[in-house]
């Protein structure tokens, strides 16, 4: 991350030090009012200032949001980068599949397949229930597989 508006703040936690981007600090910088923007706002600036590397996301793209007023025409995207993404399992297992399938392609091109991942991190939730058919038997579990 580079720090344009000197906003890297940190704090102390049972687990260490933790770093984060400072809207209070970015209030200050640029002297806009941020604490008055909507709470959805001030959720994708504080990601857009986080994730300023100066090419993809610039101090310019801060300054814009951080200025953002409800009824002004709006002309520019915001490049809003997600920190996770949470798949159900009726998504994740096609996307798993499609990634399987890129990294096979890739290893048949000569290419290193480890190159090929998701630019965020993804986690995959199985919920779909299970069904038990036999119990209160030492083959219980192997009655209910099979069945």
């Amino acid at each position: 991350m580079s720090d344009p508006f000197n906003t890297l703040d940190s704090l102390t936690a049972p687990s260490g030090t933790l770093h984060f981007a400072s809207l209070k600090k970015l209030e200050s910088a640029l002297g806009a009012s941020v604490s008055r923007l909507p709470v959805s706002i001030r959720i994708v600036l504080e990601s857009v200032l986080r994730n300023c590397d100066g090419v993809k996301v610039t101090a310019e793209h801060v300054k814009q949001l951080a200025n953002w007023k409800p009824n002004a025409e709006r002309t520019e995207e915001i490049p809003f980068t997600v920190a996770r993404v949470i798949l159900q399992d009726f998504t994740g297992v096609p996307l798993l599949a499609d990634l399987a399938a890129m990294r096979s392609a890739a290893a048949r091109l000569g290419k290193d397949p480890k190159k090929i991942e998701p630019l965020v991190p993804v986690d995959m939730v199985v919920d779909h229930s299970v069904e038990v058919d036999k119990f209160g038997t030492a083959y219980a579990l192997d009655l209910s597989m099979k069945s």
